[in-house]
């Protein structure tokens, strides 16, 4: 079974994932496939460099995040052009493995780790959907403390996504993260078995 699984950020949507695995699920993690498609001799790391210059490379050709992430930051047209080439490349390999596993996952877990799951529309791909939740004054602090920054800062990440209030309505279910590890685990593994999966 394909399961989408998403949340804002310093939801804890990775410590989720991590249990999802030590439960048995096959993770695919959208994350990894981005920095898949930016690497040496594909076409997207190409355009990147035609698009922001050379200076985005490191000497043995990789992609020099840091760089790019300062031409980007604040930069909404440079954001637009970056997502334009990153992501159908992107969406190319999540519905490529989408219908690898839709096809040969009888009898498996699948979970899709796609943090824009609902901003790029996947749940019509991944109709059973998990979001990874807690309150937005507990997810600013968490960002705060994870991150090192200030408040400011930490809206502006926030203010950056689809607030977690909405991903929590468009979830299939919710898996709140707001308690212990423990009680985290429980909500995943009833999950699980609710779906006949454990």
């Amino acid at each position: 079974m394909n399961i989408g699984l998403t949340g804002g950020i310093a939801c804890g949507k990775s410590t989720v994932a991590d249990i999802f695995v030590r439960l048995g699920a096959v993770l695919v993690d959208a994350d990894q496939i981005a920095r898949e498609v930016v690497l040496p001799g594909r076409p997207a790391l190409r355009q990147i460099a035609e698009r922001f210059g050379q200076a985005v490379l490191k000497e043995d050709g990789t992609l020099n995040r840091k760089r790019l992430g300062e031409l980007i930051f604040g930069n909404v047209d440079a954001r637009k052009d970056l997502e334009a080439i990153i992501h159908p490349p992107i969406r190319a390999e999540i519905t490529e493995r989408i219908a690898y596993w839709s096809a040969n996952g009888e009898g498996k877990t699948i979970v899709f780790d796609i943090p824009l799951l609902f901003e790029s529309k996947y749940e019509g791909l991944l109709p059973d959907t998990v979001v990874v939740y807690i309150p937005r004054e507990l997810q600013l602090k968490r960002l705060m403390a994870r991150d090192g920054i200030n408040e400011s800062e930490a809206e502006q990440r926030l203010l950056a996504q689809m607030p977690i209030e909405e991903k929590r309505k468009l979830a299939a279910h919710v898996i709140d993260n707001s308690g212990s590890m423990q009680e985290t685990e429980s909500q995943v593994i009833n999950y699980l078995q609710k779906k006949g999966l454990l």
